[in-house]
């Protein structure tokens, strides 16, 4: 069986949190966590029949919840937009964000709605353009932003001359360069933020290894059923054998994302071997992250592609 682990959130009455991909898996106990610590949670969904299954279920784990359930579809800029229209609309400021929500490696090349290979536009650009929607907020709650990478961040290169995977496709390079650019973008974040002071913190959280959806049967990726590694990790994780469980995954990012001692442009993840489970705890930043001239392109590039400016204007 595996070995409880747990961290102390600290009190969040008062505070607004927004988590993407919160319905389902690790972001659903992201969610939980926070709305139990009193924060009001917001819910970006794709699906709002399963967000509202979702919202249901935290209320009964939480009652008083607060839970607000919006449309958002990050491998859409439009619908990426018209979240951000609602948010600002609404005014409140926001204090923490947890970009918590990817696709993993489906079989065959895919598109987002804007003709973005579909883990790149998804995982990466969709996030950038959702932190330009919502920086009136997240500077006026001087945010703290937590984005979820992963181990696949530590292998792989960002493929320049083909970002879009059009001469050829690998599904799991193609999820590498997605997580490496987002880490990238997140770090970056943090040093414009500190640069040009507008009180928004960032760093990053991986989850180790645990058995969630990502490389599960998914017919919008065009993958059927179960891969073989997610029923492998399913077998492990139930009797505690080296890697995590939704729920211990999902600490890495509660802590990176609540804790006083969490820093800026840090890396938070799974203490265990090879940090596939485990405790959360500070890790060596990947070395695929640390060129601060590779992160200044990767921003670059994002802006042209999705007509984005994280400006503090």
């Amino acid at each position: 069986m595996p070995r409880k682990i747990d961290i102390t959130v600290p009190s969040l009455t008062g505070r607004r949190a927004v988590v993407t991909g919160g319905s389902d898996g690790i972001g659903l106990r992201i969610a939980t966590r926070l709305a139990r610590a009193g924060a009001d949670v917001v819910l970006p969904v794709r699906n709002l029949s399963k967000g509202e299954a979702a919202a249901a279920g935290i209320r009964d784990q939480v009652p008083g919840a607060e839970i607000t359930l919006l449309p958002l579809d990050l491998s859409s800029l439009a619908s990426i937009a018209a979240f951000g229209d609602s948010m600002r609309e609404d005014g409140r400021p926001i204090h923490l964000l947890i970009n918590n929500a990817g696709v993993m490696t489906p079989p065959d090349r895919q598109l987002t709605a804007d003709g973005f290979e579909l883990q790149f536009g998804t995982n990466h650009l969709g996030h950038f353009a959702l932190v330009g929607q919502l920086l009136p907020l997240l500077r006026a709650g001087r945010a703290r932003v937590t984005s979820q990478v992963s181990i696949a961040a530590n292998s792989g290169s960002i493929h320049w001359d083909d970002l879009n995977w059009e001469q050829s496709y690998s599904g799991a390079r193609a999820y590498s360069q997605s997580k490496i650019a987002f880490g990238q973008f997140a770090l970056e974040l943090d040093r414009h933020s500190e640069a040009q002071g507008w009180g928004i913190t960032s760093n990053l959280a991986h989850p180790g290894i645990a058995p969630t959806s990502l490389l599960a049967a998914r017919p919008e990726l065009e993958r059927g059923q179960d891969t073989v590694s997610v029923r492998m990790i399913r077998w492990a994780s139930a009797r505690g054998i080296l890697v995590g469980t939704p729920e211990s995954a999902a600490l890495p990012a509660l802590y990176a994302a609540t804790s006083p001692d969490a820093r800026r442009r840090a890396l938070y993840g799974p203490l265990g071997i090879g940090h596939l489970g485990g405790a959360p705890a500070e890790q060596r930043l990947y070395s695929r992250l640390r060129s601060e001239e590779e992160a200044q392109r990767v921003w670059q590039v994002s802006e042209e592609l999705t007509g984005a400016r994280i400006t503090g204007a």
